[in-house]
């Protein structure tokens, strides 16, 4: 089968137009943006700081007005830089003593990931501008026809509509994570393409990478 022909069948299985202006564009006219956070390690507060955080992340959600998607995505850590950085540390040590000790912890650090396979977690925040938000009703697509292959509208015409939305939720959202002590940040559009790239193409030749994704919604 030609190359062209599994592209194109590819490419009308997705969901996704477009990635452009730091904005994810869907074939229905839905826009979204995705923010990037870092963790919070729970079991390492006291129970007061516990249950203010609890307290704060229910505040948080009740303050919503509209939907967000929470996505937990588990990668098999990679620690091929880690391990050549070792390896380059043995390589220009003088001492015999320091080259031995630093064998012996690649060794340990290699069989530590083999053994008990140590997962990288990032966490998203995806906020959507919906089809329907754009005045798309369901009515107005044929129940019998295929799915849409292009936005109903130009793109600047959506981008335009949809950040009049997404950008006051987006720093809403950013403002009521910082309460809770963590960071939030839009991903750009080289970040979105490798994020969206390595989700749809989880058989990676690196077997240490095996990702997992968990989708969470919140409303």
């Amino acid at each position: 089968m030609p190359a062209e022909i599994i592209k194109a069948s590819t490419q009308e299985s997705l969901d996704i137009y477009t990635i452009q202006n730091h904005l994810v564009f869907l074939k229905d006219g839905t826009c979204s943006l995705v923010l990037k956070t870092n963790a919070l390690n729970f079991n390492l507060l006291s129970e007061e700081e516990q249950d203010a955080t609890i307290y704060t992340y229910a505040g948080l959600l009740n303050s919503l007005s509209f939907p967000i998607q929470i996505v937990i995505r588990s990668q098999r850590k990679n620690i091929s830089d880690y391990i050549n950085l070792l390896d380059d540390g043995i390589q220009k040590s003088a001492s015999q003593k320091v080259k031995e000790s630093l064998l012996s912890y690649r060794q340990f650090v290699k069989s530590l990931v083999k053994e008990n396979r140590v997962l990288e977690k990032r966490f998203y925040i995806i906020i959507t501008f919906s089809a329907i938000e754009l005045g798309i009703s369901k009515s107005t697509f044929n129940p019998f026809a295929k799915e849409p292959q292009k936005p109903p509208y130009e793109l600047e015409y959506i981008e335009e509509k949809a950040g009049m939305a997404l950008y006051p939720r987006r720093d809403h959202i950013i403002r009521q994570f910082a309460r809770i002590g963590l960071k939030a940040s839009q991903l750009n559009t080289t970040e979105l393409v490798t994020l969206f790239y390595n989700i749809y193409n989880q058989s990676s030749t690196n077997p240490l990478l095996n990702p997992e994704v968990k989708f969470t919604l919140n409303n």
